[in-house]
């Protein structure tokens, strides 16, 4: 089922006489492809649990209109528009099992599509095995562990098969491990059932590894919509590049001089097309090639031997942070009781420049 959000905008009365309104989503026009997962990034009071409940129906848009197909669905409530949604804390009844909990939105069908116990009880059983917890039906969510409980959920939302199914954080009060396993299995599920879906949270990790496309917003309005790796290599300005990132991008204060680029007093790449300005540098941590000989040079703090990679942690006066973190193979080594500095390269398909004053990215040949 196609999604189509068009010019959607939501704002919120302020409190108090004389208090603004807020603006929540704000003009928000996207079109979700039928079959696929989106995920909605971005920090807390974004809008992106806005955009969602306005999806399902829970919040009604100040402007703008909602499509599933061609249906305008802006006005229809919740109850009819074909909607599954997960919330973070599961929302289980405690005093029933989990087959009841799964065929409990079952039981509100009514007229043509109306079913019987044994049809419930044979729906709830499919759902079950989809999240495989089909052994687990007669147990209370008291007796399951998070991640289980979680699979409930997600079986209640996919037991009346869905138009659209809809996950807002709903990996958040799972610890890292069943986090792990648990988003691993609502793509699972996606591909299976190719039900279109819209994943809310502020996790960049989570959304760049099960989404095929993510919706990166800030103060209501979209940052910049693509494929993960997309947005990740190609960021549209400053707040994208410093939120996609694990570790995070380093920073610099740089400056563009005759077509080269200098952090401090080091000439770091050539940046042919950009005019000479003060610009703001960011380096991908796998951005940096450990060289004796290389063109920038930092102070060596310590080592991190990570496995396959290592961790090079290190410090220079023109860094926006504390520490620069430079994540290269295993293969290099590093003395760290030799030389105190160390010497890089950068690639520079890593290496990301922006205006000082706007964040917009400053692209460079």
């Amino acid at each position: 089922m196609k999604v189509t959000l068009e010019h959607l905008t939501k704002k919120f009365a302020g409190r108090g006489r004389k208090a603004k309104e807020v603006v929540a989503v704000n003009d928000f026009t996207f079109e979700i492809p039928d079959g696929k997962l989106v995920g909605l990034l971005g920090p807390s009071g974004c809008g992106k649990s806005t955009t969602l409940f306005m999806i399902c129906g829970l919040e009604s848009p100040t402007e703008g209109k909602i499509f599933f197909g061609e249906e305008d669905v802006t006005e229809i409530p919740p109850e009819n528009r074909g909607v599954g949604i997960v919330f973070q804390n599961y929302a289980l009844y405690p005093h029933l099992t989990v087959r009841q909990n799964i065929t409990f939105p079952l039981e509100n069908l009514k007229g043509k599509d109306k079913l019987t116990k044994q049809e419930m009880n044979e729906r709830a059983l499919e759902a079950a095995k989809l999240v495989q917890i089909d052994e687990l039906l007669d147990r209370k969510p008291s007796e399951l562990s998070g991640g289980q409980q979680q699979r409930v959920a997600i079986a209640r939302a996919m037991v009346k098969t869905p138009r659209v199914l809809l996950l807002d954080e709903p990996l958040s009060n799972l610890d890292a491990r069943l986090r792990l396993q648990t988003r691993e299995e609502i793509r699972r599920i996606q591909r299976e059932t190719k039900i279109t879906t819209v994943f809310v949270t502020h996790d960049q990790e989570e959304a760049m590894s099960i989404s095929d496309l993510i919706v990166v917003m800030k103060e209501g309005v979209v940052q910049q919509i693509g494929k993960p790796q997309d947005v990740y290599d190609d960021p549209i300005n400053l707040f994208v590049a410093k939120f996609l990132g694990t570790p995070q991008i380093n920073m610099f204060d740089g400056r563009v001089e005759g077509g080269k680029l200098y952090i401090g007093s080091d000439a770091v790449l050539d940046v042919n097309g950009v005019s000479d300005r003060e610009v703001e540098v960011g380096v991908r941590p796998e951005g940096f090639i450990l060289r004796e000989d290389g063109a920038f040079g930092c102070d060596l703090v310590r080592v991190e031997v990570m496995g396959r990679d290592i961790s090079v942690v290190s410090a220079n006066k023109a860094s926006q942070n504390p520490t620069i973190r430079s994540i290269i193979d295993a293969e290099n080594s590093v003395d760290e009781d030799g030389d105190k500095v160390v010497r890089f390269d950068l690639k520079p398909s890593k290496v990301l420049l922006f205006d000082r004053s706007t964040g917009a990215r400053v692209r460079f040949e």
